[in-house]
């Protein structure tokens, strides 16, 4: 069964614990297809779901920036809170029926950050090399994943002013997601919080896009991208890890 609405508010409530660590996502770029329900549920880990909206399933690719990243009551430290990444993910729910992110694979440029998150979040992150720049509001963003030879390229532009995403909608449905869920080595699931206000999104205008990160997650993609979205910068807590039970 579907999570209800109410189960997908309820999981952008702050939790009631203290975060390990803050993070702020920045021009933010969210490109998205649609996919078969059965290939991606084929493709998931015991306990987890395929999510969908009227039926369908989704997979995306999402460029941005990583910013002031620090642990709990430390200042963020030059040489390594600032950086970029890029995943390709698509939409879950557990058995409880909380909604969340599937992770197919997150790429990094900074390899101290990678490390950290495949030991301790169990995330499947891979070392890029990576490179974003914005001139007039236009921003060229590439990643040459280690050890590929092609690079994933993208280039886009804001278009109209940003709001927030109506509760219900595919836009909601797409973006407004504070839960992560992964597999340990020994298949048990484990799941990941965090919280931040809503995204402010608006349109967006691409005159560049890649499908190699998803072509490198095995993924077979239509050729029909949904119209692509931008998000605001948001400032983000990060909480521990648990164990889904």
């Amino acid at each position: 069964m579907q999570p209800s609405l109410e189960q997908r508010l309820a999981t952008r409530q702050k939790p009631d614990r203290q975060p390990v660590g803050y993070q702020r996502w920045n021009r933010l770029l969210f490109l998205h297809w649609e996919a078969d329900p059965a290939e991606i549920q084929r493709n998931l880990p015991p306990g987890l779901h395929v999510d969908t909206h009227e039926g369908r399933a989704y997979v995306g690719i999402v460029p941005f920036y990583m910013e002031r990243i620090r642990p709990a009551y430390l200042p963020p430290m030059p040489w390594l809170s600032w950086f970029l990444e890029l995943n390709v993910r698509t939409y879950v729910h557990d058995d409880q029926g909380r909604p969340g992110v599937y992770f197919y694979s997150l790429d990094c440029d900074q390899p101290v950050a990678v490390r950290l998150a495949r030991r301790f979040f169990h995330l499947p992150y891979f070392h890029a090399t990576m490179h974003a720049d914005m001139h007039e509001r236009r921003i060229r963003y590439t990643c040459q994943r280690e050890g590929c030879e092609d690079t994933a390229s993208f280039e886009w532009a804001d278009e109209g002013p940003a709001h927030l995403a109506e509760p219900g909608s595919l836009e909601y449905f797409l973006v407004e997601r504070y839960l992560l869920f992964t597999a340990r080595p020994d298949g048990k699931l484990i799941r990941g919080q965090v919280h931040h206000a809503p995204y402010r999104i608006g349109p967006t205008i691409v005159t560049q896009f890649s499908k190699l990160p998803t072509d490198q997650a095995g993924l077979a993609l239509s050729d029909k991208m949904l119209p692509p979205l931008r998000a605001e910068a948001v400032d983000v807590s990060i909480y521990a890890v648990e164990m889904n039970d």
